[in-house]
């Protein structure tokens, strides 16, 4: 899937394996893409993927987080207690412990494979004195975490990240995530009506 754009947005999302019902959207922001698909693994296993790299908080971007925070909660409202397998990845331009990122996983129910494993800062590669975990996975509980690492640095200004994933939905199951209470939900739902923009809107990769 390739969304190439002159603005520094530009996506392009590379698979070994089959993505079917893929589409590229532009959830809150016309130069913005987003991408969504299912993945089919070699037994046949389908599992939706969903790609972001919303715009950051900025003097050159946006004088507010709004955009970035909508985008991010409406996929998690999107996913949220849904029986197939989920993936959400990107550059999410938000660090891990952020009153948003701790928001979408409440709101979502995935999982951060990082928690408990170590602060995997990817962003700024070229400051070694200055970095922030920036790139996110989170998962299911229908998988379980095989290994997690930061790649070296290979020219760009953020670090690669490496996750392998096992789909075990019976050990997974005993994984536990954050949970939302009626504040949350309240929160999630003010950060989404501040954009033209719902969980309707994201497209639904089907099996």
């Amino acid at each position: 899937m390739k969304c190439p754009l002159d603005n520094l947005y530009g996506m392009h999302v590379y698979s070994k394996l089959p993505l079917e019902d893929g589409a590229t959207q532009f959830l809150v922001d016309d130069d913005i893409p987003s991408m969504h698909a299912m993945v089919v693994l070699p037994n046949g296993l389908k599992v939706r993927m969903h790609f972001l790299h919303p715009a950051p908080p900025s003097p050159t971007e946006h004088d507010e987080s709004t955009e970035r925070d909508a985008e991010l909660l409406v996929v998690a409202k999107s996913v949220k207690g849904l029986e197939t397998p989920v993936i959400v990845a990107g550059e999410l331009n938000d660090v891990a412990w952020s009153t948003t990122t701790r928001l979408f996983r409440k709101i979502s129910g995935l999982l951060d494979p990082r928690i408990g494993r170590g602060m995997f800062n990817t962003f700024h590669a070229g400051h070694w004195f200055l970095r922030w975990p920036l790139d996110h996975l989170f998962h299911s509980q229908h998988f379980t975490l095989s290994f997690i690492r930061r790649l070296p640095h290979f020219g760009s200004d953020h670090f690669p990240m490496l996750v392998e994933l096992n789909y075990d939905q019976a050990r997974g199951a005993g994984q536990h995530g954050l949970t939302a209470d009626a504040k949350d939900q309240a929160l999630a739902q003010e950060k989404i009506d501040a954009e033209p923009v719902s969980e309707d809107d994201v497209h639904e990769p089907q099996s």
